[in-house]
């Protein structure tokens, strides 16, 4: 059997040479949840070494058409280190991935630690401000094509995250369940969504990871960042297009391959 170490190590130089590997789970269909996020750990703990920081987590599989084409009932998350967040208007540069593709978020700015057990109203009145977001996804396996631990263990997929011009306290804002994404392609709208798409509220998805986290001896710090999943579809990005995400009242992002 496969250990995480081993899984990890497979990850990373994927990741460095920016080559697609295959997924696991098709030669160890044995791999469960468990050693997922164990090798999910050892793979971040490189990035650590290395000397970048953990600023925060991300969720993902956060819609319930996202998880019924997975065939789960519930979300998976991954880490941010410091080194994967991009400035705001600066290009995803292409030769630094391997497919990318870009999809919007509620982030969450913690200005207290979260104690489970979790819920909306604890989030949120933990929360100093929420931005808008882009994950920046880039898959290690081939086709963009994988299982639930595989993505688990390839840290769910994180590439980079961009963070919008607007921060905004929840109470400043009507609800962030209703708070509405336009996806524009090369200026032309591809997509709508609102708020709600993440598990009927953004903060919900914050919760449940407050609690995963709390079973497995971790938690939610003051300061860290949570990108609470995605409200639309990922698009992919390509060299001379762009790709706009416009939240009402959080602002708007562009992002840019070249």
């Amino acid at each position: 059997m496969i250990n995480p170490a081993d899984i990890a190590a497979e990850l990373v130089t994927a990741e460095r040479e920016r080559k697609t590997i295959a997924q696991f789970s098709d030669h160890h269909p044995e791999i469960d949840l468990q050693t997922a996020y164990l090798a999910q750990l050892a793979f971040v703990q490189t990035k650590l070494d290395a000397g970048e920081t953990l600023v925060g987590y991300k969720l993902g599989l956060t819609s319930r058409n996202k998880q019924q084409a997975m065939g789960v009932d519930a979300p998976l998350y991954g880490r941010v280190t410091s080194g994967m967040l991009a400035t705001y208007g600066e290009p995803v540069r292409l030769d630094s991935y391997i497919h990318p593709r870009v999809e919007s978020e509620i982030a969450f700015l913690l200005a207290r630690d979260i104690v489970a057990p979790a819920t909306i109203t604890s989030v949120l009145a933990a929360t100093d401000v929420v931005f808008c977001a882009v994950d920046v996804l880039d898959s290690r396996y081939e086709g963009f094509k994988f299982t639930l631990t595989d993505v688990v263990a390839d840290n769910a997929s994180a590439g980079a995250f961009y963070l919008g011009p607007v921060a905004r306290r929840p109470a400043d804002l009507t609800d962030l369940r209703l708070i509405g994404c336009v996806v524009r392609v090369d200026g032309e709208v591809t997509m709508t969504a609102a708020g709600a798409a993440v598990m009927g509220h953004p903060a919900a998805s914050v919760a449940w990871l407050a609690n995963q986290l709390a079973s497995a001896g971790e938690q939610l710090r003051a300061g860290q960042l949570v990108f609470s999943g995605g409200v639309t579809a990922p698009v992919p990005v390509v060299a001379g297009g762009s790709v706009t995400f416009e939240f009402d009242g959080l602002g708007a992002i562009e992002v840019y391959g070249v």
